[in-house]
């Protein structure tokens, strides 16, 4: 066969797999699903919108050290749910588990049947002293000024728990009667990751010795992201399901040396060995890989994307090692493929002119579901050329499970999420933070982490920072979820 030939084979079978490329990214498109229209139904926005704004108002602050915490404040905030929501109180039995953990009941029909619990924590971070004059509106002023509502936990997640009580509030008025028992948890130090005193925990010990196991849970984590990247995915909603979250780990990492005076210094100080030591640490992060989360998310939001992109998107398993890459660039998509590392304080001599003795760091590590905090530390004295280090766990916690998507309750989430708005792409996704879902692993399975408030992404940035706000355009739809998640999920 001549040259002439064997460049047309070659021309023709290359047009041929384009060809077959492209009707394969045709037909890679999402799968069609039915979903049930909701029902219309009045939303009581303004109630809502002044309920969360005095909420904000009330200073739930958890502290690490639990002698800060003001008690008082909390039972403020139950004083308030009280008044503001007197049908739950009526017809919902209230348990406060000490110090300020709250269990709300509402007995079912059949109570034979696992019930399913709503999650929302009462407690609020610190404002960082010094910013508070950094706030377009005070933290604790809960300011609405029509378009959002300003303050300390409008987003992390005083808004959460109201919208739950305005739900259950409005589905009593309504008469309405669950088949299931329905619980709402809400604990009292989500804030204090890996805290010894866990509140949830607390809580979740309560409902096992009383024999309760849950069919469901749900809690924050997850969120309707608005995007629309032109030629890319356009007009979509992200309305992310948290099926786990990753693990906690704080480390303290010593290094010892001989002190003396500042002015007949070694080569290097304790502080200048730890300098190699973060260093170590930085330049030799965890393996990142794509995990079946990840692939699926990636799955999902693809078959979504524009043709043009769906051409090449279509063959993932071929472009996932260029993907992993790429990912691995940017912070917001490297700690979803891998263990993340991050030197967070450091401290050394008491004084000026004294050379250190003892230099220390803490090292925040969120791990990846299957990472445990030994396969942590192995991995620091792996990568840390400076051997004679002290290593000392400070707190630590190891990730979630992982909730299946196939059950009953996922299903529930993800038609809600197309019901009330059908641009949206439901992908499962793994959180990077800590919720307190995890403790209720001993009596329940099926744990999502999904906040129903369409925010972008800077207003997430904001959570634990200044200015903290939530727009009132997102409000009733946050009801109407939970509304009709509770009457599905606790049906039969």
């Amino acid at each position: 066969m001549d040259k002439k030939i064997k460049a047309i084979v070659a021309a023709g079978g290359a047009a041929a797999l384009v060809a077959a490329n492209a009707i394969k990214a045709k037909k890679f498109v999402p799968e069609k699903k039915e979903v049930k229209k909701l029902p219309n139904e009045v939303i009581n926005v303004d109630r809502y919108r002044k309920n969360l704004s005095d909420a904000i108002k009330i200073k739930t602050i958890s502290h690490v050290d639990e002698e800060k915490i003001d008690w008082s404040e909390f039972e403020r905030f139950r004083d308030f749910l009280a008044e503001r929501y007197p049908l739950v109180h009526k017809n919902l039995t209230r348990e406060i588990v000490p110090p300020s953990n709250l269990i709300f009941h509402w007995k079912g029909k059949n109570s034979s049947l696992d019930p399913i619990a709503l999650l929302s924590h009462q407690d609020v971070v610190p404002v960082t002293e010094g910013t508070e004059k950094d706030w377009v509106h005070p933290a604790f002023s809960g300011h609405d000024d029509g378009e959002f509502i300003w303050g300390r936990g409008a987003l992390d997640m005083k808004n959460h728990l109201i919208a739950v009580m305005e739900a259950i509030e409005a589905l009593l008025e309504e008469g309405f009667e669950p088949v299931r028992d329905v619980y709402l948890l809400f604990g009292d130090n989500e804030e204090i990751v890996a805290g010894k005193n866990n509140g949830a925990k607390a809580i979740m010990e309560t409902l096992r010795a009383r024999g309760v196991h849950l069919d469901c849970i749900i809690d924050e984590g997850g969120a309707a992201l608005d995007v629309n990247v032109k030629g890319v995915l356009e007009n979509k909603f992200i309305a992310g399901i948290g099926i786990a979250e990753k693990g906690y780990a704080d480390i303290e990492i010593v290094v010892n040396a001989k002190g003396g005076h500042s002015s007949q210094p070694p080569a290097h100080t304790a502080l200048g060995i730890m300098a190699d030591v973060i260093k170590d640490l930085e330049s030799n992060q965890f393996k990142a890989t794509f995990t079946e989360t990840m692939s699926s998310l990636l799955d999902k939001a693809t078959r979504n994307m524009t043709y043009p992109v769906r051409f090449f998107a279509c063959n993932l398993s071929y472009i996932k090692p260029v993907l992993l890459e790429v990912a691995k660039l940017f912070p917001p998509s490297a700690c979803m493929v891998r263990t993340t590392t991050a030197v967070t304080q450091a401290e050394g001599s008491p004084a000026a002119n004294v050379l250190p003795q003892r230099a220390a760091i803490n090292v925040n590590f969120r791990a990846m579901p299957g990472v445990t905090t030994a396969d942590i530390i192995s991995h620091i004295r792996k990568v840390v050329r400076y051997k004679d280090i002290e290593i000392k766990v400070k707190e630590s916690k190891l990730a979630s499970k992982v909730s299946p998507t196939d059950s009953r309750s996922f299903g529930i989430i993800e038609e809600l999420c197309l019901a009330i708005n059908p641009n949206s792409v439901v992908v499962p996704f793994l959180v990077m933070g800590g919720t307190d879902a995890y403790n209720y692993e001993p009596i329940c399975e099926n744990i999502y982490r999904y906040a129903p408030f369409v925010v972008d992404t800077r207003l997430l940035l904001a959570c634990h920072g200044t200015n903290e706000k939530i727009p009132v355009e997102t409000l009733g739809n946050a009801v109407k979820f939970f509304k009709n998640f509770v009457k599905r999920a606790s049906d039969e």
